[in-house]
């Protein structure tokens, strides 16, 4: 049985989205487009406005979504319950050898509640996870921002797709996006820091300040194949796919039963004199 996700992308939220995901990219892609020079602190100085900038932007997409009534107060409740259980289970891996519980949480999530609830959810389940296991620093926010994509994409998915289909995509979608978050995550880094090579590799894989975007692209992709696709990315691949082959079915079926019955994007009538949802 299909469901209303719990926050609904209306006009205004969507262009919201649209707007939030551009300023992201271009969090992530602004050393490829201007001369940077390696240093040591990478994105320390500016991390924190980085962050404050993602506050806003999560408040404006809650605000949009509860002024066209995508959100209310118990979509608000069930946001809250998932970035908890989402902030307790990412100790249970914390990355080591690129376990990552975080994300399979988040891939079911946004595929019952839809775009909307998953880019929030992921935005606050990075941040939640982040106080509990003292991972705060310049990495946050960019974490904050990929994970948000990652629970936004799962609700854009097909939705026309059932049963053990519907497993399959997701499972294909999390080992997509488990490589996805790693080359963004990289590439967050990589501009700021010097000597990047591997003793393992003859060419030059470090970022060179005012070379053309496909020469440093080109690197990048060379960087990321030799320090992180065949270790931690697979990694968390892995986890995802097993994570969501276990667990899936279960957790698909108690979060739509959960929507379900809190009525997710149904109007009360008062026709008869009786509230009806």
């Amino acid at each position: 049985m299909s469901t209303a996700p719990a926050v609904r992308l209306g006009p205004r939220s969507a262009t919201v989205l649209g707007l939030a995901s551009l300023a992201g990219l271009m969090m992530f892609i602004w050393p490829l487009l201007v001369r940077v020079e390696p240093q040591s602190m990478q994105h320390g100085p500016d991390a924190p406005f980085v962050f404050i900038g993602i506050l806003p932007i999560l408040i404006v997409i809650v605000l949009a979504e509860m002024s066209e009534g995508g959100m209310d107060s118990k979509a608000l409740a069930m946001l809250g319950v998932l970035s908890a259980v989402n902030a307790a289970m990412r100790p249970l891996g914390a990355g080591t050898a690129g376990i990552e519980t975080v994300f399979f949480l988040l891939v079911l999530a946004g595929r019952v509640l839809g775009p909307g609830f998953g880019f929030v959810l992921g935005c606050t389940s990075l941040f939640a996870s982040a106080l509990l296991t003292a991972g705060v620093g310049p990495w946050l926010p960019f974490q904050m921002m990929c994970s948000a994509w990652i629970g936004m994409g799962a609700g854009l998915l097909p939705r026309r797709v059932t049963g053990k289909a519907e497993i399959a995509m997701l499972v294909v979608y999390g080992v997509f996006v488990a490589y996805v978050f790693g080359f963004l995550m990289n590439l967050w880094f990589w501009p700021f820091i010097t000597d990047a090579e591997v003793p393992y590799h003859d060419g030059h894989i470090s970022y060179v300040p005012g070379a053309p975007l496909l020469e440093n692209l080109h690197r990048f992709a060379v960087f990321t194949l030799l320090t992180s696709t065949a270790g931690w990315d697979t990694g968390r691949a892995i986890t995802n796919a097993v994570a969501i082959l276990v667990l899936g079915p279960a957790v698909l079926a108690t979060l739509r039963r959960a929507s379900r019955k809190a009525s997710y994007g149904v109007i009360p009538s008062f026709t008869d004199g009786t509230p009806r949802v």
